[in-house]
């Protein structure tokens, strides 16, 4: 029971990474229908963003680890939310009217260059986090020692995505982006600003998505330019899991992608990981083809 519990824990806090970039997706496929091939590159430049500053600026050292952390939540979504906004309006914008495979195109474009840009900055070899950033303790919960690290990070995922979805629900904004997503132009005969509404979605996600590259750095303390590849794909795994296009649906899916894949490590085999991760979204669209809460689509009148 100890070894579940433990591996549980492990799965909540990857879990909630995966669903913090889920969100990111789902955002934009629900308003754009829209696929962001480019949103787990996005990832990868917070994970890099919050290295930088954390060497650059010594903010360890200077005002200590709690509020470092702070301080580099705050500037990581910051910097890829505007990174965010300038990607909408040179990759997407300009095809919002044109076939959508040629914004799949494009997302794909964006994502290779994001991919080399990195590279080129970083080099291709792995980068470290400081070891010092927070202190190595542990909390004893019903028998089992969960290091500081991890619950931060699932506390932070958790946050987020409450107050993402409190967001959505009970706010005017909210309830602009929820009627853009359903009818557009209806939207637009209302007086809401679509475009402003997408520009908003670019900026939510893509910050997310910078904080939850930033979350793994901390809690794995290495990162590489590559990895955005396989945490998008796990993230639109689990926006697939829950249903494209529903918030709720992407916070499941991720929790629940990272549950499977933390329990199949340790009782079949890590090297399986992924496999079984993959098996179960077979499974569930097998199943129930729209994923375990559903697209959100609109309602025919």
């Amino acid at each position: 029971m100890a070894e579940f519990l433990q591996q549980f824990v492990n799965g909540l806090a990857v879990g909630g990474i995966y669903a913090l970039i889920a969100l990111g997706y789902t955002m934009v496929y629900g308003v754009l229908k829209l696929i962001n091939f480019a949103h787990g590159d996005l990832f990868t430049i917070g994970a890099y963003l919050g290295l930088t500053l954390l060497t650059s600026f010594g903010l360890a050292d200077r005002v200590g680890p709690g509020v470092a952390v702070l301080l580099l939540v705050v500037m990581v979504m910051g910097f890829v939310a505007v990174i965010g906004i300038i990607l909408e309006r040179v990759a997407y914008r300009p095809l919002r009217n044109s076939p959508r495979l040629s914004a799949v195109v494009s997302a794909l474009g964006a994502s290779i260059f994001f991919q080399n840009a990195v590279m080129l900055i970083y080099g291709a070899r792995f980068r470290v986090y400081p070891q010092n950033l927070l202190p190595k303790i542990s909390l004893n919960l019903l028998g089992i020692y969960i290091p500081l690290v991890k619950i931060l990070v699932l506390v932070v995922c958790v946050i987020m995505m409450v107050g993402l979805y409190l967001f959505i629900q009970r706010t005017t904004i909210g309830t602009a982006i929820r009627a853009a997503a359903i009818d557009q132009e209806a939207a637009r005969l209302v007086g809401i600003n679509v475009d402003g509404v997408i520009t908003l979605v670019f900026i939510i996600g893509p910050a997310l998505g910078g904080l939850a590259g930033l979350m793994v750095g901390i809690l794995y303390g290495q990162i590489k330019f590559t990895m955005g590849w396989i945490y998008g794909l796990k993230a639109f795994t689990a926006a697939i899991l829950g249903g494209i296009g529903n918030i709720p649906g992407a916070m499941l899916g991720g929790l629940i992608l990272g549950v499977v894949e933390a329990l199949g490590s340790a009782y079949i085999s890590i090297a399986w990981k992924d496999a079984i991760a993959f098996c179960v979204l077979i499974l569930i669209l097998v199943v129930k083809p729209t994923g375990l809460l559903g697209e959100r689509v609109a309602e025919k009148v």
